[in-house]
């Protein structure tokens, strides 16, 4: 693989982790515009800890604030007083991954955990933006991340699920939840962010699982450039994102991603 090659998988791919298009519409649509074989499953463990890098970069404050509380609030045997909002993030990111989890682990036994089809692509991708249209424009906005419930981290969590479906957009699918929820546009962002540190790092360990087990051959330079050009692509897609929905609506990515999937529908 090229270094433009790299680059411009890697930019796609930092990119539409965070904002809320389709990484899999894109990723279609590449190999189909320049005529590119796949990228292997070591690249995509690669793009996957390059993401997952960015994340841990951009909020490791936000991290180590709920590991650090987490874990105080077990070693002193769950007592009250040592519950916080902090502890209270972070079960409700336990509990907004599990079904991600659990769905997955279904989808993978039952052989359907690559399905890729290019109509289910270009659909989802125009379904899911009147989805967050929707959820943008119809919901109140008024809670911030102190709002969070357990019960309303599940439900975002169960709106992760679906994203499993191809075009539908992880961070798209959990923003429009947190919106539909009443919470503000930058504290539904922030939540589908954190909740993407479980999410990368689980489908990181199972490709690279993958790749151990068909004993792929590890072009290491490569690994090097995707790692650290997604990386920074998805810490600048994260930055744009929470300062663009500081004073805009999503209908910019309303309107792409129905692009997109008319796109998708014409080239392929």
């Amino acid at each position: 693989m090229t270094i433009p090659q790299l680059f411009i998988l890697s930019l796609i791919q930092g990119l539409t982790e965070f904002l809320p298009v389709s990484s899999s519409g894109h990723l279609v649509l590449l190999p189909y515009i320049f005529g590119w074989q796949n990228q292997g499953l070591e690249m995509d463990v690669a793009l996957h800890v390059g993401t997952l890098t960015a994340v841990l970069i951009y909020f490791w404050f936000d991290v180590w604030q709920m590991v650090t509380h987490f874990i105080r609030y077990c070693l002193s045997g769950f007592q009250k007083v040592a519950f916080n909002d902090q502890v209270q993030l972070a079960f409700s990111l336990i509990v907004a991954t599990l079904p991600a989890i659990a769905i997955g682990f279904f989808l993978k036994k039952m052989g359907l955990d690559g399905i890729r089809q290019v109509t289910i692509i270009a659909a989802t991708s125009v379904i899911f933006a009147l989805v967050l249209f929707t959820a943008d424009h119809f919901s109140t906005q008024t809670k911030n991340l102190n709002h969070m419930t357990l019960g309303r981290a599940l439900f975002i969590g169960l709106s992760q699920a679906i994203s499993l479906i191809p075009g539908v957009s992880r961070s798209g699918i959990c923003i429009s939840a947190g919106l539909t929820l009443g919470f503000t546009r930058i504290a539904a962002a922030r939540f589908a962010f954190l909740m993407s540190i479980p999410s990368i790092l689980g489908a990181a360990t199972l490709t690279a699982y993958d790749t151990i087990k068909d004993d792929n051959p590890i072009i290491w330079g490569d690994i090097g450039l995707g790692i650290l050009f997604s990386s920074l692509a998805g810490i600048a897609a994260i930055h744009f994102m929470l300062k663009f929905l500081t004073h805009h609506t999503l209908n910019i990515f309303v309107v792409y991603r129905i692009f997109l999937g008319i796109c998708i529908w014409v080239l392929l």
